[in-house]
């Protein structure tokens, strides 16, 4: 295989080609964010081209977050049972058929069918576990910078490709922009069949920061197993208080983020007359923004106390939307409430991950955080109906927008009601 040669070549540079597999990651989920993306500008042109009712728009999106959230949890299940190359690359095979097929739709139920269902199955499959699962199989060292370039690639997925997808849908129409969609989609899909690997030992490594080399243990006969264990760990952490205020502020953050901005920000700057590229652009200026917030968070929980780290990112987020809602989308509004909302947009992501992981241990860490995730993509899903409805009855979103603010502010208040947790306690020193 390619990835025998190059890893081969790599080694007699001293180099390990854990970063392969990680740049390979890091490149599918900004392709699956990009794909995510395209569905803003898709809400203005499918209602010009075919009359469907922003509300049954937004309905198919919102089936689309619910799904992307749903799966987290049982993501890496399928990953430990089937392996990340053949997950990943089924997942994009099912992005790639539900955009093409969308190019052709007519009704509103493809739309649901094809978006809703097809892409969010398939996005689903790629979400923040995927870059988990691969920094924690690849690398002992430099573990946490690698889940912060995860998960910043949503960031850079929406810098690098709205203001092409909106200057495409502009002068082309909306079926141009899904074909660099589809076309990004099919070149990841390539580079992960041809460099994707599910362990190190694959390829007679240890992982990154270590020298042994262990081969990991098959679960071939243990699906069903393997599949229950996301619900029977739900069953044991949903009697703690701390998983439920994790799961409502995480819903919170979904609310305000991108069910509410990513999916509709190009249709509420149109309300006040700007282009869709323009607005793709200043969205774009957003995702700059979250990707040095995302990695300075990341930065900051590993020094300060984390729930006054989501004290600050959701309030000051909240205060951003109340501010945006009553502003006038003048260049100079935009572009403070694109500073400030933008370092905070993913910015909750490693606190919470940090929370999840000092409250229920590393263990379980990763599939509590999976079903607080899947809180998150509820609350986009909510955001992504909810405003598309105020949109369509009230002529408006800035009802929305005060909405999400004000829960922001809740949310920030609720993780401050939360234990500080103890700090395990030195071993007895001998005498």
């Amino acid at each position: 295989m390619i990835s025998t040669r190059v890893a081969r070549w790599m080694a007699h540079r001293n180099l390990h080609y854990g970063w392969v597999v990680a740049a390979t990651t890091f490149l599918t989920m900004l392709a699956t964010a990009g794909a995510m993306g395209s569905a803003g500008v898709m809400i203005q042109p499918l209602h010009q081209e075919f009359g469907w009712d922003i509300a049954e728009i937004s309905t198919a999106m919102a089936v689309r977050l619910v799904l992307f959230g749903l799966l987290g949890p049982f993501a890496a299940a399928f990953m430990n049972h089937f392996g990340v190359r053949q997950v990943v690359a089924t997942a994009l095979s099912l992005i790639f058929a539900g955009i093409v097929a969308s190019m052709f739709m007519t009704k509103v139920w493809q739309l649901l069918l094809l978006w809703g269902v097809v892409v969010g199955v398939g996005t689903g499959m790629t979400a923040l576990v995927l870059g988990a699962t691969v920094a924690t199989r690849w690398f002992s060292k430099r573990r946490g910078l690698v889940v912060g370039l995860m998960t910043a690639s949503n960031a850079t997925g929406q810098l690098v490709f709205l203001p092409i997808l909106a200057a495409l849908t502009e002068a082309y129409g909306w079926r141009a922009a899904l074909t660099l969609s589809v076309t990004v989609i099919a070149a990841a899909m390539l580079l992960v069949l041809a460099l994707m690997r599910d362990h190190p030992a694959d390829l007679g490594l240890a992982p990154y920061g270590e020298t042994q080399v262990t081969k990991p243990v098959r679960q071939d006969h243990k699906l069903l197993a393997t599949l229950a264990s996301p619900l029977i760990t739900l069953k044991s952490v949903s009697n703690n208080p701390v998983f439920w205020a994790l799961f409502g502020t995480f819903f919170v953050c979904g609310l305000s983020t991108n069910g509410l901005i990513q999916t509709h920000w190009i249709s509420i700057c149109g309300d006040f007359g700007m282009a869709a590229v323009t607005a793709a652009g200043t969205l774009a200026v957003i995702g700059m923004f979250d990707f040095v917030g995302t990695i300075f968070a990341g930065w900051l929980s590993d020094r300060f106390d984390n729930r006054v780290l989501l004290f600050w990112f959701y309030g000051l987020r909240g205060l951003s939307l109340i501010y945006l809602s009553f502003s006038g989308f003048s260049v100079i509004e935009l572009s403070v409430f694109a500073v400030f909302y933008g370092l905070d947009w993913v910015a909750t992501v490693p606190p919470t991950v940090k929370l999840a992981a000092e409250n229920f241990g590393r263990e379980k860490a990763g599939l509590v955080f999976g079903w607080v995730f899947t809180g998150h993509q509820i609350g986009a899903a909510t955001a992504a109906f909810g405003a598309g409805y105020f949109r369509s009855d009230f002529d408006t979103y800035m009802p929305a927008l005060q909405i999400a603010g004000v829960m922001c502010i809740l949310a920030a208040l609720v993780v401050m009601l939360l234990k500080k947790p103890a700090r395990p306690q030195p071993l007895p020193q001998a005498a």
